[in-house]
């Protein structure tokens, strides 16, 4: 996020929210850089999140040969918790999509959720800048 585009993919992160029982859903650099937040966290806890998030991505990713082969990629992380879940998903090149979610929430439908999100975020993170030439040919 800049001073002048604070926050501008949050309104696409509040959609991941329409599932029943999600909480909150932050969009992170692989550095821990806050991208966006949804609505209902504020920008102070989400930038501590986004932190937090990004060291639980890496030590994921570090672990996957316990999972397969040295090369099976990270595709997801699940942390449980007594009072829910957080989520954690590679959401195109250095970014990552966390929501978090209650006890009571549908997985598969956050899960779902999050995927078409990754999709809908993918074109809007890898659209190129528009360039002004200062042309007006």
């Amino acid at each position: 996020m800049n001073e002048h585009g604070e926050n501008e993919l949050g309104w696409m992160l509040d959609e991941a929210l329409k599932v029943p029982e999600a909480r909150h859903a932050i969009l992170l650099s692989a550095d821990g850089m806050l991208r966006a937040h949804s609505r209902g966290i504020d920008r102070d806890e989400a930038d501590r999140q986004a932190a937090a998030l990004s060291g639980l991505q890496s030590i994921s990713r570090s672990t996957s040969e316990f999972a397969g082969p040295a090369e099976t990629p990270w595709r997801q992380t699940l942390v449980e918790f007594d009072g829910g879940y957080v989520f954690l998903v590679a959401a195109g090149p250095g970014a990552y999509l966390s929501v978090s979610a209650s006890e009571n929430v549908d997985m598969e439908a956050v899960t779902y959720a999050m995927q078409k999100l990754v999709d809908r975020l993918g074109k809007e993170l890898t659209s190129p800048p528009r360039q002004n030439t200062g042309s007006r040919t």
